[in-house]
């Protein structure tokens, strides 16, 4: 079998901004859809998006995506046999040739990516994490959920992007869904009778106006405890720092508190966090260019927490290697549209893996109903699975396949759990 035919269509995100979607069609009359997510954090070293310029859509339109795969992809993509993804995507990084994948664009490079995978699934008539795992057992990811939204995602009425939740007593994923559901739920209760909820963030997280970054910590440890959870022990904290969205060159500023920090004044405030509050992981806690900061924070706080590279690493297994080098993070955030081909995003998952990294497979602040990252957190046995709050169909229909997939793969597939956080380098 081989692929007949590749089109390529706009289609809308949870922004109402435009994106690209590829369907890939096999001679079997089998089919694969692939659609580019978007970020409004970015690292400035991941597959760059092409998008228009100009005034229409804010500039944001992506008709030249959409040519490059008619006109350049999909007559190179015609006979290939989608099984051979490796191939494919060499394929596709060798046409596009630049280093951020600029001129095709990484937007159109992914959606042709995953539309492939999912051709070469259907084709095989297998569901996606099937065909992922090539039969292996597979563990089903401890999910990440953002309770409340800051940063970038949120107007920054705080300073840090994401307040998220870890079910780490659930024993199954249907179960984390479901202490989940409950903490939210409080959250948006107490919100509501203390009165700064300002409506929801992008990715669906509550909205609120807090004094200080630690209210919102202390908000947190009240809906886990109003849910009642035990904090630490039932559900803990996870966070999404973002710090290169307030910070750069060692200095960072903290709007909220109208204070600036150099690298290790914010490493000891988040040190402090660490012991006050019931906190498992954070993400980007120093910028991307605060390499020896994110080194030093690791080994302040990384026998205790993970410490989560995604602007500084970008899904890239070449950067995963070269922190694992300097000791900087233990646990590598993969996005498949930082990588821009699936194969690249193995790649940087594995050299995680093999530095003894934990993962996690995360979607993006610009989200459609694709619901590809759960199947590639499950068929790769990433261990973690980050896609945003408990609201907004574009979040609950990746929720909800987790579900479905428990659900149908029955007792050979488990849960990951706490242990997903176990994995860590040497302190």
């Amino acid at each position: 079998m081989t692929i007949r035919q590749v089109h390529a269509r706009r289609i809308w995100d949870s922004r109402g901004r435009p994106t690209i979607e590829v369907e890939v069609v096999n001679t079997d009359g089998t089919l694969g859809l692939g659609i580019a997510p978007a970020g409004a954090s970015r690292g400035t070293r991941e597959a760059v998006e092409l998008r228009d310029g100009g005034t229409r859509f804010g500039g944001r339109d992506v008709q030249q995506a959409l040519r490059a795969v008619e006109r350049e992809i999909a007559p190179a993509l015609a006979g290939r046999d989608a099984a051979d993804q490796p191939g494919i995507d060499a394929m596709l990084v060798a046409l596009d040739g630049t280093p951020g994948k600029s001129r095709l664009g990484g937007n159109a490079l992914i959606a042709t990516s995953l539309a492939v995978l999912h051709a070469a699934a259907a084709q095989a008539r297998q569901p996606l994490w099937q065909y992922l795992a090539q039969g292996r057992p597979v563990q089903l990811p401890l999910p990440q959920v953002q309770i409340f939204g800051g940063g970038a995602h949120a107007g920054r009425r705080v300073d840090v992007q994401d307040f998220m939740v870890i079910a780490t007593g659930a024993r199954s994923f249907a179960q984390a869904m479901e202490m989940t559901a409950e903490v939210y739920r409080a959250a948006g209760e107490l919100m509501a009778q203390r009165g700064p909820l300002a409506g929801v963030a992008d990715e669906g997280g509550w909205w609120p106006s807090f004094a200080r970054n630690e209210d919102a910590l202390d908000a947190l440890v009240a809906a886990i405890e109003k849910a009642g959870y035990t904090p630490g022990e039932d559900v803990a904290i996870a966070l999404d720092i973002a710090a290169s969205e307030f910070g750069s060159g060692g200095r960072y500023r903290l709007a909220l508190e109208n204070q600036e920090l150099d690298s290790d004044g914010l490493s000891e405030r988040l040190v402090r966090w660490v012991e006050r509050y019931p906190i498992v992981s954070i993400e980007d806690p120093l910028a991307e260019d605060d390499e020896a900061g994110l080194a030093a924070f690791t080994r302040a706080v990384g026998h205790r927490v993970q410490v989560v590279g995604d602007d500084y690493l970008v899904t890239n297994a070449d950067r995963v290697r070269r922190a694992a080098g300097l000791g900087a993070c233990n646990c590598v955030l993969i996005k498949p549209n930082q990588a821009g081909t699936v194969t690249e995003t193995l790649a940087a998952l594995q050299a995680a893996q093999q530095h003894g990294y934990a993962t996690i497979v995360s979607a993006r602040s610009g989200e459609t109903e694709d619901v590809a990252i759960v199947h590639l957190a499950t068929g790769w046995n990433a261990g973690q699975l980050k896609v945003g709050s408990f609201a907004r169909s574009e979040r609950m229909a990746k929720w909800n396949e987790g579900i479905r997939i428990e659900s149908r793969a029955g007792a050979p597939a488990g849960f990951w759990g706490r242990r997903a956080l176990a994995p860590r380098t040497k302190a």
